[in-house]
């Protein structure tokens, strides 16, 4: 098979389309032939050497796809040769074929074009363990999302609308009137505007109670000062920077919390659960209409490194897509 490897730590040209060993799957895998595969923030930070994947990972990128099972391994129940699915991947996913971990398989949401599924499973795991699992949001609470944007973020807004919350998103302002249409009840343009500021004014001085953050040091101090008293702080990402000093008496006066999580590095046992959690309760929503893959664009999976230089402009909305014919 064909798969995207990265020959050295570098820019996007670095990535080369090439042939490769195919997969076999072991106890409990399955063999998905891959029809898509999505642009993570993560890919970027593995092809720069800042992000390698886990002891047992395949080290091709690739976080999520969609595909049709071609091969089952030992063990495999459940599924069978020419499912149509979309699947949470280690990685790999940049490939022709990969071998995936039957637990982390999903099947296509009903309405949802196969190739366009391939937007889904890294962003409604991330999204849902975090807001639901973790930050328990509720009805009637405001959600500020960071990014609003990006793949996690169009998502999130969506899921947050579902589950009965008042979402507020900073972003770009070309970016705002299409958030807006996807349920945010407020925009924030933060090249411009101090979100501190505008949280406190749309919430009459409350604050958020749940933050979904993706920029890490660089937000810390403000998000503790944007939280609502009992609100919970959840960072999913480090595009601001990994280390920053926490004022632990701003945090207990407002009896909040601070959460941090990744995905790609849990046992895959909580991954398989996180999956569960996803097909049971997010998947509805999306047969529904209620939630739907935000796609900016369909580019081959040979033209990868073109797709790493548009999402590391920002310029997109939703997720870039690779596909393979």
């Amino acid at each position: 098979m064909r798969a995207i490897t990265i020959t050295e730590p570098g820019g996007p040209d670095v990535l080369a389309w090439t042939e490769v060993p195919d997969p076999e799957p072991g106890p409990g895998e399955v063999v998905v032939d891959v029809r898509a595969s999505a642009v993570n923030r993560a890919d970027l930070l593995q092809r720069q050497g800042h992000y390698p994947p886990p002891a047992g990972a395949s080290a091709y990128p690739g976080l999520e796809c969609s595909g049709v099972v071609s091969a089952t391994g030992p063990g495999v129940s459940g599924w069978q040769v020419g499912d149509v699915v979309c699947a949470l991947l280690t990685g790999g996913g940049y490939a022709e074929r990969v071998a995936v971990p039957a637990g982390q398989l999903l099947p296509v949401p009903a309405g949802v074009d196969p190739v366009d599924a391939a937007a889904l499973p890294e962003v409604a795991c991330t999204v849902w363990s975090n807001l639901v699992q973790l930050a328990h949001l509720s009805i009637g609470e405001t959600l500020l999302v960071h990014g609003g944007g990006s793949g996690i973020g169009t998502f999130a807004i969506q899921l947050g609308v579902a589950l009965g919350a008042t979402v507020v998103v900073t972003a770009r302002p070309a970016k705002h009137e299409r958030l807006r249409e996807l349920g945010a009840a407020h925009t924030i343009d933060y090249t411009t505007q101090d979100f501190v500021e505008e949280i406190r004014r749309i919430t009459d001085g409350r604050g958020a109670n749940v933050i979904l953050d993706i920029m890490g040091a660089a937000y810390l101090g403000r998000n503790v000062a944007a939280l609502a008293t009992g609100g919970r702080l959840v960072v999913i990402g480090m595009q601001g920077g990994r280390k920053a000093e926490l004022d632990l008496g701003a945090l207990l006066a407002k009896r909040g919390s601070v959460s941090a999580t990744a995905l790609r590095s849990r046992p895959m046992e909580e991954k398989a659960a996180i999956v569960r959690g996803v097909r049971e309760e997010v998947w509805p929503l999306v047969e529904s209409g209620a939630i739907g893959p935000i796609v900016d664009r369909r580019l081959p999976m040979a033209q990868a490194a073109e797709a790493h230089r548009i999402v590391e402009s920002n310029d997109h909305l939703g997720k870039v897509l690779l596909t393979v014919d």
